[in-house]
């Protein structure tokens, strides 16, 4: 919607979008859910050329997708000149208690580390940690091989939709090849391996499937 099209109370003049108050009174109708209104007043800034008024108002809002992933593609694709950084961390404290969900958009923009401290803080998928171990053993090793620990370790915990043995093996298998890059021996990642299942207690799932290899 362009500028000239909006009127009524609170609209702005002289090419100016209204303030924020009237910003957004001026983008709603009577049954206009916030999404849409978030989105709107987000595009009049944008518009004006109001690029930074834009992000900080609505930008960790208004380019929500259908994944945490999407939605930071979505976001970097409207704020080029936000960096990645500063966006992940924007993002991630707009929707607090999902720390760990925000990994995979952590990954792909090579911001392991701020990767591996949200995996840690709160739960995330295992198998998202799995693929990012295997696929990452090679260039990222050492990333890798925290990776399939934190998938471990949150299989331990009791996260992950239907985890069957053959995930707990597959996350196995991309910590120890992740510790061969490394150059570590198996028995050193084996007890690396021990220490993230033990986190959830004896009869953990993780730990029932490697029982024996884990000395159980």
């Amino acid at each position: 919607m362009a500028l000239s099209t909006l009127g009524g109370p609170g609209a702005g003049t002289a090419g100016r979008p209204p303030g924020r108050g009237g910003l957004r009174r001026a983008c709603r109708g009577p049954y206009t859910p916030d999404a849409s209104v978030d989105d709107l007043c987000e595009a009049i800034l944008l518009e004006a050329g109001e690029h930074a008024e834009a992000y900080r108002r609505y930008g960790t809002r208004a380019n929500r997708a259908g994944t945490y992933l999407a939605t930071f593609r979505a976001t970097a694709r409207a704020y080029p000149q936000v960096a990645p950084a500063d966006l992940l961390h924007d993002l991630v404290q707009a929707s607090p208690s999902d720390e760990g969900k925000w990994f995979a958009a952590a990954k792909e923009a090579g911001l392991y580390g701020e990767a591996l401290a949200l995996a840690a803080s709160a739960p995330c998928d295992p198998r998202t940690l799995t693929r990012a171990a295997r696929d990452l053993a090679a260039t990222q090793p050492a990333f890798a091989l925290e990776a399939g620990l934190l998938a471990m370790h949150w299989v331990a915990m009791g996260h992950g939709y239907e985890i069957t043995t053959a995930d707990v093996y597959a996350a196995r298998a991309a910590t120890l090849h992740a510790g061969d890059r490394l150059g570590l021996a198996p028995a050193a990642v084996v007890e690396r391996i021990r220490e993230a299942v033990a986190a959830g207690g004896l009869n953990n799932f993780a730990a029932q499937v490697l029982g024996r290899e884990l000395g159980a």
